[in-house]
């Protein structure tokens, strides 16, 4: 007996001790199971993170976090390992050591819980196609909400690998695997219905337990899908689609939670609206077929890279490439935040129509539509403060004119195009053909219900399946007791088919579809055909309703008038057009200016336009355009230099072609054309005020005769143009043939003559006659100002370009006391914000950076520059200009780092909105090569100065100062590559082409003066490089003065150059002198200062000024 207590109270010690290590064992495996649950959780985020992130970010973070996603799963790999043993230790050991214990010892439940604990209870692969990544994101995040661990598998199908292969792979997956049940998932590949059945059968079938799956289509799926058991979570709401997930799923064992902590946000429900949606059109319920259209936009667009999701649907008018995209939205718009739509037949409606959007994101900005078109694009391009967005450009069939504007980003372009050239600017085209036959049928049959199935085919082969054709003519069959084949006879019949043929491209049936149609609403509301052909002659698309109401009714024709008098006829009229799907009715969302964007809008295809153009008398078409013109010319607002007036010009400027305005006898839609040019030129919308400026000159000059006041201001404007884009050639020519001609008819006092020599003065600037420029400007301001008085806007614009001229020449003090004086009076007599006191503002800083007055010209810039967004928009160039002004002025005040920022800005948008050959381009790209060479990357400072002095080299003429500047600017970019002879070559080259441009005493030559001197030093030729120098700093003295910061630089570079040839004393004594002047000049800690001190060489940069 004694023998059996103590064997029991050792086996209770024992008994005591296993406790004690299963619950340190307890202990470490719930810890080893904690970082498991850790670790797979952070895999999750990180796999949802490139599902569903900002897209920029992930592709730029992706590599990274894929490595650190491997590093994770063998992370839970080795733990789940650990777990393991630990539990099997903890089992193996407790049941060797209580084996002779008795059966109901408490104790034994131990060994059972851990014998049932499976983590792979909690796990989950989700396993998708590509085109319901939205569907998977969403399910994953609401699995995981509830305790599931889930891993997204996208599914490929690739051809040459057996389907029955790629199922069992899934299976090697943890846990369950959920399938997202689509139309897609089963396509890819492609494979068959019948290869899937049998793949279902051979693996899902014998365990069905492992697979489970959610269904998002209603279309057609392999019959054996059902062995999968799929819950239906179409037409449902989010709840319920919940619910249904988990009824199927069931929750993971011992979770109670519904939030997991540290959670990705919350991805939307795919069947829920984006968050800004803005004018799309109303959904097509008869939408038919297209899928793989839809799949490969799809595709083409998740699978580019960042900033690279540019799709266009390109096909002929009326193949149905707007409905496509309609539909596009519909399906795919719950993936992003934002869907726009955005009509851009031509660029000035394109810029507002996503001006338009700057409030839908909630970003800060003015009235002014530009300003918000630049907020927007900045807000889209980083992805702030939505990263999923998706703009629809419509009708974009002038890429040449709208493509600098297509915004980068995180986000997805589709646009609709007949212009194949779209694929030339980073867009892949999509073909979009007619209509399938049986896709022709379906749609005919949901268009006309009452057609049978051989009629819709009969119907489909008449019209050559092309799809808006089908939609208008089975929508005419539907309200007509016209039978198919009686219709089909008269198209036949060849009823008035030459009155609306477009073109060849275009089938006979065509023409004369539309020819039945016309007739038939000639019978039913006569005033709808009216005002059909009164819309041809606005431009096709948006039509502004206020455009029409607001025409001179004593000028229309009378039914006109009376439809626009009686609002009944007028929705009768209307809802005429909209039956036969002639045109929209549609509201017109408003932008900055509600004058000018408010209401409805009557939207005309560009075919319809065409079509109903076409179709009418040469009488009409006097009557009608004539109408338009008027009307045009009433909405002038009259002032293109107000730029709060801007936007309804930016909404007249699209209608001045379709109402061919030039060949107007009318002085007022006359001025209208000249009103528009002025604003092209000011609000710098340039290629396009050339073309007009080109088409009205050749209409015009006949009629008008060489010598008409208008034929004058004409010219002048059309100078302006082409001088902004540096064509100052052909501008020289212009204006000096209207400076002599004016001068021999009217007199040198004559304003028309004074403005074209104002003209003229700018050319030459701009030809570095700069002589010459002074010496009429000179004669020119002093004209003015006898003629009009000092305070005239006339004579304060003369005394700007006289500023410019002497500037051109190096004389920035009186430069700058002339712009000061015209500041203040423009500020007194024009207005603060007015564009021509602001550009007199940045004169004024231009002046005192290139005095060295740093600071003082860094605070006047930082104001002005603020000014300028606001009233001009932020890639206006005049705002550019002055944002580079500032950018200057940060650099030389020792801010580098904001330098860096603001000039790699400006280049950017420089390049973006003005072009990379454009004179504001060149002198942006200039300051970027000099600030990168000295303070960032040497190989991008050579290629841009390269780009510099080529473009240079082919835009002006041989001995031009620009051509010499960028020459020595690049010598410096050699010198630091180590090619020390071809930079010695190239400064010397520069420096005697300088001397012929300007002379031996402009700052200019004195800059390359400077650094030739440095470049023959590093040589070796230390002598010449002395005496060089030494009479490089007497010039500048005399012309600069002792202490400007370009005489400086010389002084401290004598000192260097003497010190070479061991005349230390003299070289001490000139650079105290110099240290001693740079630090009550600059200050002690400029960074001029600092590095003169530690003996570093100055260099010189040159700056094409503008002209």
């Amino acid at each position: 007996m004694e023998l059996l207590r103590t064997e029991q109270r050792r086996v209770g010690d024992e008994r005591d001790e296993l406790r004690r290590r299963v619950t340190d064992l307890e202990a470490a495996l719930a810890a080893a199971e904690h970082r498991v649950a850790q670790a797979e959780q952070r895999c999750s985020d990180l796999e949802r993170e490139l599902l569903a992130a900002d897209a920029v970010e992930a592709e730029q973070r992706r590599e990274k976090q894929q490595t650190e996603i491997n590093k994770l799963r063998d992370e839970v790999t080795r733990l789940q390992a650990a777990a393991e043993r630990a539990r099997e230790e903890a089992t193996t050991q407790h049941s060797a050591s209580v084996a002779r214990l008795r059966p109901e010892d408490p104790f034994q439940a131990v060994s059972d819980d851990w014998a049932s604990f499976h983590t792979e209870q909690r796990a989950l692969t989700i396993s998708f196609a590509g085109f319901n990544r939205a569907w998977a994101a969403w399910i994953g995040d609401r699995l995981e909400r509830r305790g599931y661990r889930v891993v997204y598998q996208r599914w490929d199908s690739p051809a040459e690998v057996p389907l029955v292969d790629l199922l069992r792979d899934l299976t090697l997956a943890k846990g369950r695997v959920l399938i997202v049940v689509s139309e897609w998932y089963f396509q890819l590949g492609p494979r068959t219905h019948e290869e899937w059945n049998a793949a279902l059968r051979e693996v899902v079938a014998p365990d069905p337990t492992r697979f489970a799956a959610v269904s998002v289509t209603s279309a057609p799926v392999p019959n054996a899908v059902a062995v999968l058991g799929a819950v239906d979570l179409t037409n449902v709401s989010a709840d319920e689609a919940e619910r249904r997930v988990l009824d199927r799923l069931g929750p993971p064992p011992g979770f109670l939670s519904d939030s997991v902590e540290g959670a990705w946000r919350v991805p939307r429900f795919p069947a829920a609206m984006p968050e800004v949606w803005g004018g799309v059109p109303r959904r097509n319920t008869r939408f038919t077929g297209r899928e793989w259209l839809l799949d490969d936009a799809y595709r083409l667009l998740q699978g580019a890279e960042a900033g690279a999701g540019v799709v266009t649907l390109h096909g002929m008018s009326g193949v149905g490439k707007t409905q496509l995209a309609a539909e596009y939205v519909y399906r795919f718009g719950s993936e992003y935040d934002v869907v726009w739509w955005v009509n851009a037949e031509k660029r000035v409606t394109y810029r507002r129509r996503l001006a338009e959007l700057a409030p839908q994101l909630g970003l800060p900005t003015g009235a002014e539509y530009g300003e918000r078109l630049r907020a927007v694009r900045d807000s889209l391009r980083r992805g702030d403060p939505y990263a999923r967005w998706l703009l629809v450009l419509d009708g974009a069939d002038e890429p040449d004119q709208i493509h600098d504007l297509v915004p980068t980003g995180p986000g997805h372009v589709l646009i609709t195009s007949r212009n194949p050239e779209w694929s030339e600017h980073n867009s892949r085209l999509l073909d979009v053909p007619v209509y399938a036959r049986d896709e022709s049928v379906a749609f005919i049959r949901r268009r006309s219900p009452r057609l049978t199935e051989p009629e819709a085919d009969q119907l489909a082969e008449a019209l050559e399946d092309l799809p808006l054709l089908l939609d208008q003519t089975a929508g005419w069959l539907n309200d007509s007791d016209l039978s198919v084949e009686e219709y089909i006879a008269l198209l036949d019949g060849g009823i008035d088919q030459d009155v609306v043929k477009i073109s060849a491209d275009f089938p006979v049936a065509f023409q004369t579809a539309w020819s039945i149609l016309l007739n038939k609403l000639r019978d039913t509301v006569p005033e709808s055909v009216d005002l059909l052909r009164l819309c041809t002659f606005f431009a096709p698309g948006f039509i502004p309703v206020r455009l029409l109401k607001e025409m001179p009714h004593d000028q229309l024709p009378e039914r006109i008038a009376g439809l626009l008098d009686d609002p009944l006829l007028w929705n009768k009229a209307v809802n005429q057009l909209r039956q036969y799907s002639v045109v929209r009715l549609e509201p017109h969302e408003r932008g900055g200016d509600e004058s000018a964007s408010s209401g409805e809008s009557l939207y005309l295809h560009r075919m319809v336009h065409q079509i109903i153009r076409k179709d009418m008398t040469e009488e009409d078409r006097r009557r009608f355009i004539d109408v338009v013109r008027r009307a045009l010319a009433a909405a002038d607002p009259r002032r293109p230099t107000d730029t709060r007036l801007w936007p309804r010009y930016a909404e007249i400027v699209p209608h001045l072609k379709y109402a061919d305005v030039l060949q107007s006898e009318d002085p007022a839609v006359q001025n209208l054309v000249l009103n528009c040019l002025r604003y092209m030129y000011i609000s710098g919308e340039y290629q396009p005020g050339i073309t007009l400026g080109a088409r009205a000159v050749e209409a015009w000059r006949t009629p008008l005769g060489g010598g008409h006041p208008r034929i004058w201001e004409l010219t002048h404007h059309y100078a302006d143009l082409l001088r902004a884009v540096g064509d100052h050639q052909h501008a020289e020519a212009i204006e000096r043939a209207a400076v002599e001609h004016l001068r021999e008819e009217r007199g040198p006092q004559d304003l028309e003559h004074l403005r074209a020599a104002t003209g003229l003065a700018a050319d030459l600037c701009g030809l570095a006659r700069y002589d010459e420029a002074l010496e009429l400007s000179q004669w020119i301001s002093t004209a003015y100002g006898d003629l009009l008085g000092d305070a005239d806007s006339r004579t304060l614009g003369a005394q700007n370009n006289l500023a410019v001229s002497l500037r051109l020449l190096g004389r920035y003090q009186e430069a700058l006391e002339i712009d000061r004086r015209t500041t203040e009076v423009r500020r007194t007599h024009l207005r603060g914000r007015h564009p021509a006191t602001l550009f007199s503002q940045v004169s004024c800083a231009t002046d005192q950076r290139l005095l060295g007055h740093y600071t003082e010209a860094r605070s006047l810039q930082a104001a002005n520059v603020q000014e300028h967004r606001i009233v001009m928009g932020a890639d206006n160039p005049q705002t550019l200009r002055a944002e580079h002004n500032l950018a200057l002025c940060h650099y030389l005040d020792g801010d580098r780092a904001a330098a860096a920022t603001l000039l790699a800005r400006v280049w950017e948008r420089g390049e973006r909105t003005l072009g990379e050959n454009n004179p504001q381009t060149l002198l942006f790209a200039t300051s970027q090569s000099c600030f990168v060479r000295e303070h960032g990357d040497i190989d991008q400072a050579r290629e841009i100065s390269e780009s510099v002095v080529s473009r240079y080299e082919t835009a002006l003429a041989d001995g031009h100062p620009f051509i010499a500047g960028a020459r020595a600017n690049h010598a410096l970019v050699l010198r630091d590559v180590g090619e020390r002879d071809h930079a010695h070559d190239l400064i010397e080259r520069a420096l005697v082409d300088m001397i012929a441009a300007v002379g031996e005493n402009h700052p200019w030559t004195l800059g390359c003066a400077v650094n030739a001197a440095a470049l023959r030093g590093l040589i070796g030729d230390t002598e010449s490089a002395a005496a060089l120098i030494q009479d490089t700093a007497t010039r500048a003295t005399e012309v600069l003065g002792r202490t400007h910061p370009l005489t400086l630089s010389a002084r401290i570079a004598l000192a260097a150059d003497l010190r070479g040839l061991r005349d230390r004393r003299q070289a001490e004594k000139v650079e105290r002198a110099a240290l001693d002047d740079l630090a009550a000049t600059l200050g002690a800690q400029h960074v001029r200062t600092v590095s003169a001190r530690s003996r570093n060489r100055p260099y010189w940069d040159f700056e094409p000024l503008p002209t």
